[in-house]
């Protein structure tokens, strides 16, 4: 499925002018990564119907909608590297990561609604699709601002946490295989069961990023590990951390989030040192097993025979022992 949906992008009609407009969207979307919600809509499709391929152009979409935010969030965190290259306001100018990052976004809508006639003979099925992917936008705009606003706040709490990532990345996996099941013809019950594990794996996938930001083997994941340490993000481990903490560890807790110059490794082993002594690895873990088990409990509500769950079953599991 991986070599299908990267041999799409591949032929992508962007070797169009303006090349300063399209030449950056080709850079990212051949930079790779997992090409997890594509893969997901496709599953999904394919629990009612047959050939995934059929809605290729749909799975891209949704690829080159999550792309373009990854475009934009780079320009937002003045990001120098995505995926081990250069970003594109890096490799070119802050203006073509904006302007191309639009056009990313209006190229992601113009090909979800690029429905095959077996798709349109579905009744109604355009409209709510576009409904879906609309809503979903609108809602990651709203996590993307709850991040934002988390950076200047010290009283964030785990709720208001997972809303954010519910928001910001949750939803997406949630409409992907929403998508793939109203393009598939799925009776609503079914698909609002979809929604809900993609939901729950979503927020799964979401607090062991935070979890491998600090825990995960360098040479395995990609980049250097506690950047999130480094930088203060909220994040479960932190907010739970400054709950949790009391007397002398609260105090040295706070003490390297105060501190504006200090040695990066050092504030990575201390603050490190401090969840193990709290057990915040050991409450990550335990919430991460909680959304995963409440996705499987959606999943299996889906009213197709288990052989047609079996590969979403078995990418969720792989999904929740990724090392990256």
């Amino acid at each position: 499925m991986l070599e299908k949906i990267n041999k799409y992008i591949d032929l992508l009609p962007l070797d169009v002018e303006p090349k300063g407009l399209y030449e950056p969207i080709r850079y990212v979307l051949s930079l790779g990564g997992k090409r997890i919600r594509p893969a997901l809509m496709m599953m999904a499709y394919e629990m009612w119907q047959e050939n995934g391929e059929d809605i290729l152009p749909q799975a891209v979409a949704l690829e080159t909608y999550h792309n373009f935010t990854l475009l934009h969030d780079d320009v937002m965190d003045n990001a120098d590297v995505r995926r081990g290259k250069p970003t594109v306001h890096k490799k070119w100018n802050e203006n073509t990561a904006i302007l191309s990052g639009d056009n990313m976004l209006v190229l992601a809508f113009k090909w979800m609604q690029e429905l095959t006639p077996a798709l349109k003979a579905r009744h109604g099925v355009k409209s709510k699709v576009l409904a879906t992917f609309t809503q979903t936008a609108i809602e990651i705009n709203e996590g993307q601002q709850y991040d934002v606003d988390f950076e200047t706040r010290n009283d964030v709490t785990e709720a208001e946490y997972i809303e954010m990532i519910r928001l910001k990345t949750s939803v997406l996996l949630a409409c992907a295989v929403k998508i793939g099941a109203l393009l598939a013809g799925a009776p609503e019950e079914d698909v609002e069961n979809l929604y809900k594990f993609g939901e729950a794996m979503g927020l799964a996938f979401q607090l062991q990023d935070d979890y491998l930001d600090v825990y995960g083997d360098p040479k395995v994941f990609g980049k250097e590990i506690g950047g999130d340490i480094a930088s203060n993000k909220k994040t479960y481990m932190l907010i739970n951390a400054l709950q949790k903490a009391e007397g002398e560890d609260k105090a040295e807790l706070q003490g390297w989030i105060d501190k504006a110059d200090c040695n990066r490794a050092d504030k990575v082993a201390a603050v490190t040192a401090l969840y193990n002594k709290l057990g915040i690895d050991k409450m990550a873990k335990v919430k991460m097993e909680s959304y995963y088990q409440q996705a499987l409990q959606a999943l299996a509500k889906v009213n197709v025979p288990e052989e047609k769950k079996a590969p979403l079953l078995a990418y969720a599991a792989k999904m929740m022992k990724r090392e990256k």
